[in-house]
């Protein structure tokens, strides 16, 4: 059975990215040869949204509390793109990763899955 995940984040600098990730956040990780860092994610959950316009993925980190994450990261230099804003479902920003990407990061207001 499939027991596992694997995300990919495009970069148009994976070394920064990749440092970021483990300098930063400090993900454990794994040398896959050649500096090719794979990182253990937290406990990890999927969500299938409708969509009307181009099918699409995207990366959100979880937190327990986004305003205590924010500043935390913030004091390590994590620009943060997005002011915090609220859904029926969490509380959200997005953070700027040092190759030019973003992912969003969230304060769930649901149920975790992680929890089960």
């Amino acid at each position: 059975m499939i027991n596992g995940g694997h995300v990919v984040i495009y970069s148009r600098d994976a070394e920064a990215d990749r440092a970021f990730f483990r300098d930063v956040l400090e993900y454990p990780h794994v040398d896959a040869g050649g500096g090719w860092l794979i990182f253990k994610l937290p406990p990890t959950e999927v969500a299938v949204h409708p969509t009307d316009g181009p099918e699409s993925q995207e990366l959100y980190l979880m937190c327990d509390d986004v305003d205590a994450t924010m500043k935390s990261l913030a004091a390590k230099g994590v620009e943060f793109t997005q002011p915090v804003t609220d859904a029926r479902w969490g509380r959200l920003t997005r953070l700027r990763l040092p190759g030019g990407g973003e992912v969003g990061m969230y304060e769930p207001r649901h149920e975790r899955a992680t929890d089960l």
